[in-house]
């Protein structure tokens, strides 16, 4: 073997190194990585074991002139121009080789050749390093990282284009740009896109794009493989085993190697991607099957998205459609309700029927684009219906006309069942021509009132949402014909009950000033009879004596003028109420000291309740102020409610009057009595005129009832208020008198 490797010295090596070979230390055996040691011209001088094992030959065989063909053998014969440069420039040289082992087997090594130098010649020493698995790590991450750089390409295109043709397109130029490939094209299998409808090709390779759209050679067994995700590898055209007419096409595009994988999104195939190497049998190595397989599967997934954005596209296609015509639907329903209010709004404002349905039609007509319209009111008695307005521009008019009903029958006693229709007559109206026609009848709970008809096109079909509108303003007329309607017939009445009231007012007034003479005289007779009865039975002595002692002259002269001056007291409450219901009633506005002049009126009935064992009670602020109204009226006001309260309180009770100003502009009084309650039920009718509170006078004193209705209207004219409340403590008449009536009146 030593005869294979080297060539033969003269010189014994052992004689030799230790004539030329500096001392070598024993350590440089244990070290792991392989050193041997040359000299200039080649010839090893040194090995450690390291450096044995790897080549799997002992020292003895490695020593010496090395064999030229050994050397290329195992791929050190490339180290020969580094060696010449190291010794050249006494510099250290480094480099990579593949190197076969003692097994045949391709290792990476990094080789370090440094310069030993002694006087008497140069040495090269060689330290090999294995760097096979960081190599092999390098150029796999390489790889990783370009699969992943196509991955991303491919990602980018997707989320740059939906459309498929494009996807696929950028997706096969990434593919044969990855592979370095001359072909890359895909196959669809989808029923609706059967073909080669994406495809990269190098320039000097024909395009297959249409040619293999007429070519298929898929049986049902292969197709079956292929939609199992099984891949078709064919590293050599020529000697695979495919169906002849197959090979004979590929061959006639040079195809000599091709891959085809299959691209399958949830069970389902959709196509193939082909990969063709027209050049040259090729072996497709595992990881570039592997990286094809992600791209199918990104490629199935951007196609189902594709396909997803396109249902999406053709939904919101449809959405904005249906989206539109909903908008166009709100605007119409908008504007039908715009109008409706407008309707509704100007019917309600007008009392005159002929103004109502004038704006019913025009409003129609106009919201509709009718031809026209025109409205009619029945008359039920006589059996017509008279057309009151219409609105149209072309058509010829027909106001004023009047139908009978039972000559149409067809046509009104849908009408008056409150039925709506529309129809377009088999023959051609004489005036009108072909139209189409909408009637509607206008009713109200207690029955039809008219009908509302509308005019179109012959082939018009009036909307449901148009009918809607029709029918909700045909309600609205009839509501308002019936407003109208009742409006007119309470005026008549009102006109009536004025005429009433005013021959009321006049008989009382009539009657007042008639019995006001009488009773005038009447007063005068007795105050002479008073005189005369006095002169005679000394009458006003008599008068002093309790009355079951007293003479009956005395007793009937009491009666005759107690019942004369109620007559007189009522007929001049009934002239003071027509005055201020006439608005007649003189009032002079002055100021008035509340304080002072509320005390004198109140002390004047000091006497009368002290008589009756009651309690008169005053309290005003100081600052009470002064008050602009009429005197006249405010002593009416309180003489009459300081009057009642004498009359209706108890003995040992108490009558009280306060006044506070509750604001700016305002006062407060309040006339209240202690111990006596008017019922809950009685106190809305206590201002009423001629009522009484039932067994409320225990001094029975009688009265005429309109004492109370006075003063409110009293307090009316000059711009104050009353309001009562009575509870178990007592009741209270509250008044509210401005600081100025004629600022308030």
């Amino acid at each position: 073997m030593t005869q294979e490797l080297f060539t033969p010295d003269p010189v014994s090596p052992s004689r030799k190194v230790t004539d030329t070979l500096p001392a070598i230390p024993t350590i440089l055996d244990t070290i792991a990585d392989p050193i041997f040691l040359t000299d200039a011209e080649g010839q090893w001088l040194y090995v450690n074991q390291a450096c044995c094992d790897l080549f799997g030959l002992p020292s003895s065989t490695l020593l010496g002139p090395p064999d030229p063909d050994w050397l290329t053998h195992v791929g050190l014969d490339i180290l020969q121009g580094s060696q010449g440069k190291a010794a050249a420039t006494r510099a250290m040289q480094e480099r990579e080789i593949a190197l076969r082992d003692s097994e045949s087997e391709t290792r990476i090594l990094a080789v370090k050749i440094s310069v030993m130098a002694t006087d008497a010649a140069i040495f090269l020493v060689h330290t090999l390093r294995d760097i096979t698995h960081r190599v092999e790590s390098e150029q796999r991450l390489q790889r990783e990282s370009r699969r992943e750089r196509l991955l991303g390409a491919i990602a980018k295109h997707l989320l740059q284009s939906m459309r498929p043709a494009t996807l696929l397109e950028r997706s096969m130029e990434e593919v044969r740009r990855f592979l370095e490939a001359d072909r890359v094209l895909f196959y669809s299998l989808r029923p609706d896109n059967v073909g080669v409808i994406a495809e990269a090709v190098v320039p000097d390779q024909c395009s297959l794009k249409e040619i293999l759209l007429e070519f298929t050679c898929f049986d049902p067994a292969e197709l079956a493989q292929y939609q199992q995700g099984e891949v078709q590898v064919v590293e050599d055209v020529e000697a695979a085993l495919l169906p002849e007419a197959f090979k004979k096409h590929l061959q006639a595009f040079d195809v000599q190697s091709y891959v085809a994988i299959p691209v399958i999104q949830a069970g389902s195939l959709l196509g193939l991607i082909y990969v063709h190497d027209c050049c040259h049998p090729r072996p497709w190595l595992p990881w570039e099957i592997a990286s094809l397989k992600d791209v199918a599967t990104q490629v199935g997934r951007a196609l189902a998205q594709a396909d997803l954005y396109t249902e999406v596209r053709k939904l919101n296609t449809e959405l904005e459609t249906q989206v539109e015509q909903r908008t166009r639907q709100f605007q119409q329903a908008l504007d039908f309700e715009a109008t409706l209010k407008r309707i509704a709004d100007r019917v309600r404002d007008s009392l005159d029927e002929s103004q109502i349905l004038q704006t019913a039609v025009e409003e129609l007509t106009g919201v509709l684009g009718a031809k026209g319209s025109n409205t009619a009111l029945y008359d039920l008695e006589q059996g017509t219906s008279t057309i009151y307005y219409e609105y149209n521009e072309s058509l010829p008019p027909y106001q004023g006309r009047v139908a009978q009903m039972e000559a149409f029958p067809e046509v009104y006693h849908q009408l008056l069942d409150g039925q709506y229709f529309q129809f377009c007559s088999k023959e051609p109206n004489p005036v009108r021509g072909h139209v189409a026609m909408f009637a509607c009848p206008i009713r109200d709970d207690r029955g039809v009132l008219g009908d509302l008809w509308l005019i179109n096109e012959k082939d018009y079909g009036f909307a449901d949402q148009e009918i809607r509108l029709v029918q909700q303003v045909a309600n609205q007329c009839a509501i308002a014909i019936r407003q109208a309607r009742l409006y007119q017939a309470s005026q008549a009445q009102v006109k009536e009950l004025e005429r009433l009231n005013q021959l009321k007012d006049d008989f009382l007034s009539t009657v007042s000033h008639e019995l006001r003479t009488p009773v005038t005289s009447m007063r005068v007779a007795l105050q002479l009879l008073g005189a005369t009865l006095n002169q005679e039975l000394n009458l006003n002595q008599e008068l002093q004596k309790p009355k079951d002692s007293q003479h009956r002259v005395a007793r009937y002269y009491t009666v005759l003028k107690e019942e004369c001056e109620r007559e007189i007291s009522l007929i001049n409450d009934l002239l003071d109420l027509q005055r201020l219901d006439g608005g007649n009633h003189p009032m002079t506005p002055q100021q008035i000291n509340l304080a002072s002049w509320l005390t004198g009126i109140t002390n004047s009935f000091y006497e009368r309740a002290q008589s009756r064992q009651q309690a008169v009670e005053i309290d005003l602020p100081a600052t009470l102020p002064s008050v602009v109204s009429d005197q006249a009226s405010l002593e009416r006001v309180f003489a009459e409610l300081l009057n009642n309260a004498c009359k209706y309180t108890p003995p040992g009770e108490t009558i009280a009057v306060t006044a506070i100003a509750n604001r700016a502009d305002q006062l407060l009084v309040t006339v209240a009595n202690s111990g006596v309650q008017i019922p809950a039920g009685e106190l809305p009718r206590i201002f009423d005129k001629f009522y009484r509170v039932p067994s409320a006078d225990p001094w029975k004193q009688g009265g005429t009832g309109l004492g109370l209705a006075l003063v409110q209207k009293l307090l009316m004219h000059i711009g104050g208020d009353i309001q009562v409340t009575s509870d178990r403590t007592g009741t209270a008449f509250k008044i509210t008198l401005p600081l100025d009536m004629t600022l308030a009146v």
